[in-house]
């Protein structure tokens, strides 16, 4: 990936998350700041294929500053668009770039890692703990 968006991590995260794909061995961490229910800021790092990583980049741009229950609805269309081969939904903007994924079973695990993983952050997750990540 060229030019990958919001790699690194976060000052004060509230939420810091692991998510691997055995398949392939994809790797992500998704630190976010969340705040009045609202993605305040977010950042990732991993290892894995330019799909998992772009996914995780673009997914970074997508949520930032949006409420978790509009995360929450455009994670459930990325996966439909995905899983179900749905159309794309209009709020999947530049998220549309993954359709031909849908194609190819193993490479949609691979796009939809960092979305299970921020799943925990939609769903609730406890807090980072305090203290400097190891």
């Amino acid at each position: 990936m060229r030019h990958p968006r919001n790699r690194g991590a976060l000052e004060n995260p509230t939420h810091r998350l692991d998510g691997v794909n055995p398949v392939c061995g994809d790797e992500v961490h998704i630190e976010v700041a969340v705040g009045d229910s609202e993605v305040r800021d977010i950042a990732f790092s991993g290892l894995g294929c330019s799909i998992s990583q772009s996914s995780a980049s673009m997914l970074t741009e997508n949520v930032k500053g949006k409420k978790l229950q509009d995360i929450a609805r455009l994670r459930d269309h990325f996966q439909a668009m995905l899983v179900d081969g749905a159309d794309p939904a209009p709020d999947l903007g530049d998220l549309e770039a993954f359709q031909g994924v849908a194609r190819f079973p193993v490479r949609v695990k691979c796009a939809m890692l960092p979305w299970k993983v921020l799943d925990e952050v939609i769903e609730g997750a406890a807090p980072a703990p305090q203290g400097d990540r190891q």
